[in-house]
């Protein structure tokens, strides 16, 4: 009774129901681009089913057609035996655009347990309605016309634009590219046949949300369902009128198949079809500007609006310890061209190569961000130093004109450290190595015992120079027409099969003979008929599907091979045929017979070889 207790307490404590205890939310949403006289929904969702005194704000620029109409849902979770349920109330609103703009909703306010809770307000878009609008049993309150059988799949009802951001550019300053699809039709898929190259410019690609925002757009008087396909940055690399080729996509639409109408059940079993359509982005002419003449020297190519900030670690230091300058460049434009600037510093510095640190983020707006550089430096003598300032120079997008940035110069006092100062210390920029000491005192030079050697003659063009620039060329000479036969050779399929049909009959003969040995008087003629017919194969180049006794004679005799050798095969052939069937054959006749075939390769070998 015990034990089973226990185990009823545990399933007790296993399903345990806990009430979800989260924070109160009162959010409001509707869609962000309505059409005029097309009605839509404006909800308001609690979280909490014990919601009272909902106050809307008041709406004049909208009718309330129908609303507020309240339900409520509730869900229950169980995880790992732990049970939770939570509880939500929505207001639904059905309001209809009086006029066109962009207006917003403000907040709303409900009573969850005596506190008082504010809603989000939403900003909503009225697009004008359709001047001309689609023919369509379906519903329209999405803003994306139903297909039907009557609607045709024209360019006016679906097709993409190439919008640039600007065409008129100079050199190294970002264009955006938007290709943006519209559509009154229901796409399922819209993909690029393949790539665009984008000759003549530098590309970088937006990511966008792999979940594609679908939004109502007013164009020429239609409102179309549009959404963004691809987007890059582009840079142009040289001055002149470039172009943005055409771009063909394929689009996937789904057509309902219409078919005669019977009973009012029929629309309920409508079935589709996916049509392909090949759409394609127009092109776009791009006139990019050359830079002006009078660059700086140190531009490099950097085209935006930036900003240069820079800091040292200490002024005052000792010999021997490590001096850090940081500097930073923000701003936006194409940074990847930012190269590091470069700082001259006094003689008797150790310097080290500068640490990078690029934060970039690529956006519609360009590639913004920040390149930092660290500076690390060891003075190793003591006294007063002027650190120069380092020069960064782009050419600026609004104004027009170069603009050179500058790091302040800053003065470093350094004062003799405890491990003394190093005599002798290498110049700027070496490995990060300890400064070696090169010597203490003056050497004198040695005048005594010398001894004048006789100058030696020099080794290029000798004899023995010669012969050692000869010998390996002839060397390789040789080789290279042993090898350049023998692939010519090789490359002849036929004339490999002649040279090695001796060597391969051989080898089954061999076989033959140990079968032969073994008294196995089956496998004995078929291994000799097999040895016969591969020989005569592949040294007449003639298939073994299509070789017979017949055309072995013709073309033997085409060779003036003996008729007595000719007879001689046809006589093994037949032997074997015969001997594989026959009842009784001694080892005498087939060592008879392994014999003959030797000797007729052998024969038929040496008529070859004449």
């Amino acid at each position: 009774m015990k034990r089973k207790l226990l185990l009823l307490s545990l399933l007790l404590i296993g399903t345990w129901i806990v009430r979800a205890d989260e924070p109160v939310r009162f959010t409001a949403s509707a869609p962000s681009t309505v059409v005029m006289d097309r009605p839509f929904q404006l909800v308001y969702t609690v979280n909490s089913a014990s919601g009272r005194d909902l106050r809307v704000p008041e709406i004049t620029t909208f009718d309330i057609l129908a609303g507020p109409f309240t339900s409520t849902s509730s869900s229950i979770q169980i995880i790992n035996g732990r049970q939770t349920s939570s509880e939500a109330n929505t207001y639904t609103f059905t309001l209809q655009a009086k006029k066109t703009g962009t207006f917003t909703i403000s907040s709303a306010s409900i009573v969850v347990g005596g506190q008082k809770y504010n809603s989000n307000g939403v900003s909503i878009k009225v697009l004008p309605a359709d001047a001309n609008p689609p023919k369509s049993q379906g519903n329209q309150g999405s803003g994306r016309a139903a297909t039907s059988g009557s609607q045709t799949i024209s360019s006016d009802n679906i097709f993409i634009k190439t919008n640039v951001s600007k065409t008129n550019v100079y050199e190294q300053e970002a264009i955006l590219v938007t290709y943006k699809l519209y559509t009154l039709l229901d796409v399922v898929g819209c993909n690029p046949k393949k790539m665009l190259d984008f000759n003549g410019f530098m590309k970088q690609d937006i990511q966008l949300p792999q979940n594609k925002q679908f939004t109502l757009e007013n164009y020429n008087g239609k409102n179309y369902t549009s959404v963004v396909l691809y987007q890059f940055l582009l840079y142009p690399q040289h001055a002149g009128e470039l172009t943005i080729d055409k771009w063909n996509f394929e689009a996937m639409i789904q057509v309902r198949n219409r078919a005669q109408v019977r009973s009012i059940f029929d629309d309920f079993f409508d079935s589709y079809t996916n049509v392909s359509k090949i759409i394609a982005a127009p092109a776009v002419k791009i006139n990019v500007n050359a830079l002006p003449v009078n660059k700086p020297a140190s531009f490099n190519g950097t085209v935006g609006r930036f900003n240069l900030n820079a800091s040292i670690s200490g002024n005052q230091v000792k010999s021997n310890d490590a001096v850090t300058l940081k500097m930073s460049i923000t701003g936006a434009g194409n940074m990847k061209l930012i190269k590091t600037p470069v700082i001259k510093f006094p003689d008797g510095f150790e310097t080290y190569d500068p640490k990078v640190t690029n934060n970039f983020k690529t956006t519609t707006s360009g590639v913004t961000g920040s390149k930092s550089i660290e500076y690390m430096f060891i003075p190793r003598h003591s006294g007063n130093y002027k650190i120069p300032s380092a020069e960064f120079s782009y050419f600026d997008t609004e104004t027009k004109t170069y603009k050179i940035l500058r790091t302040p110069e800053y003065d470093l006092q350094v004062a003799k450290g405890e491990g003394g100062e190093s005599p002798v210390v290498a110049g700027n920029y070496v490995d990060k190595q300890d400064v070696k000491q090169l010597g203490k005192d003056i050497r004198y030079i040695q005048t005594d015992s010398i001894v004048v050697s006789k100058e030696e003659e020099p080794f290029f063009g000798t004899i023995v120079c010669w012969l050692l620039y000869l010998i390996p060329l002839l060397a390789s000479l040789v080789l290279f027409m042993f090898f350049r036969k023998q692939v010519i050779e090789n490359a002849n399929s036929s004339l490999v099969k002649n040279k090695k049909a001796n060597k391969i009959a051989q080898k089954r003969l061999k076989i033959a003979q140990k079968l032969l040995n073994d008294g196995n008087k089956d496998k004995f003629y078929e291994e000799v008929l097999k040895a016969v017919w591969s020989y005569l194969s592949d040294k007449l180049s003639i298939p073994v599907a299509t070789l017979t006794k017949d055309n072995v004679e013709i073309e033997l005799t085409k060779f003036n091979v003996n008729s007595t050798v000719i007879s001689q095969f046809i006589e093994i052939l037949n032997t074997c045929e015969f001997a594989r069937f026959a009842p009784n054959s001694g080892q005498q006749e087939m060592g008879n017979l392994y014999n003959e075939a030797v000797k007729a390769i052998s024969d038929l070998e040496d008529v070859f070889k004449k």
